[in-house]
């Protein structure tokens, strides 16, 4: 029996599990270990579509235990080309504030200790300049609710940020901040997968008012309150995603020999 195919891969983030309609799930081995969870396949806005929830069914992992590489990994063996990736973040300052959708266009690790690329022996160096997808953030931003631009600075996690260390990002020009967007972003493009993250904003991190800081309710509660939204949302993107034939998401590694298997 053939694996069933998909092109497009949602990656649900934090309180986001289930995405298809009459989605039949496929378990998928990997040489890096078991994805956070079977792969739901079904079809949106007549694309196929895969769907994989970052931290398993049941929220069972955590950012920094997340299996990265075999999320990636397992969506790329099924056939994805292209890669959504909705997360829960942080606002920084007073460009953002709860509830608002973004589209970041840059990235800043601040992670330690996590599996972060596939290159495990050779010279195989990723451009990284511009970490999303130019053609998949556009189809995102089409939407007039969300915007477009900013930094998301990633964390290790588990736990937020204190007072100074959010000051000292939003000081950097940096606008959101999140666990999960790296290694995410970085392996998905040494797989040569177009790659985009659409971030909703759960709540102001602690240095960015006076008051408690962040807590956990207040960013799920904020996540599961939008999730109807960010399904049209996705639903609408997918219907106007653009061929990836060519794009420089996977066109970085022509004439490269990479020292990994790309499935």
């Amino acid at each position: 029996m053939t694996t069933p195919q998909a092109d497009v891969a949602v990656i649900g983030g934090t309180g986001f599990y289930r995405f298809l309609d009459d989605a039949r799930e496929v378990d998928v081995a990997t040489p890096y270990g078991a994805p956070s969870a079977p792969i739901a396949l079904g079809s949106v806005s007549g694309r196929s579509v895969a769907f994989l929830p970052r931290h398993g069914p049941h929220h069972e992992f955590p950012p920094h235990v997340i299996n990265y590489r075999a999320n990636l990994w397992a969506l790329a063996s099924l056939g994805v080309r292209q890669v959504l990736a909705p997360c829960a973040v942080g606002g920084l300052g007073d460009a953002v504030a709860p509830g608002d959708l973004v589209v970041p266009d840059q990235l800043v690790d601040r992670t330690s200790g996590r599996v972060q690329t596939f290159v495990e022996t050779g010279a195989v160096h990723v451009p990284f300049a511009d970490p999303y997808c130019p053609g998949l953030s556009a189809a995102l931003a089409a939407d007039p609710a969300v915007s477009a631009g900013g930094t998301v600075v990633v964390v290790e996690g588990p736990r937020f940020s204190t007072r100074a260390e959010s000051r000292w990002f939003a000081d950097a020009g940096w606008s959101l901040v999140n666990m999960t967007g790296h290694p995410e972003a970085v392996l998905a493009r040494e797989l040569r997968l177009c790659y985009a993250s659409l971030a909703l904003v759960t709540d102001m991190d602690a240095g960015a008012d006076t008051g408690e800081g962040v807590g956990q309710e207040e960013v799920f509660a904020l996540f599961r309150a939008n999730l109807d939204r960010l399904g049209g949302l996705l639903t609408d993107t997918i219907a106007r995603l653009p061929d990836p034939t060519g794009c420089g998401c996977s066109a970085w590694a022509d004439g490269i020999d990479l020292t990994y298997e790309i499935p």
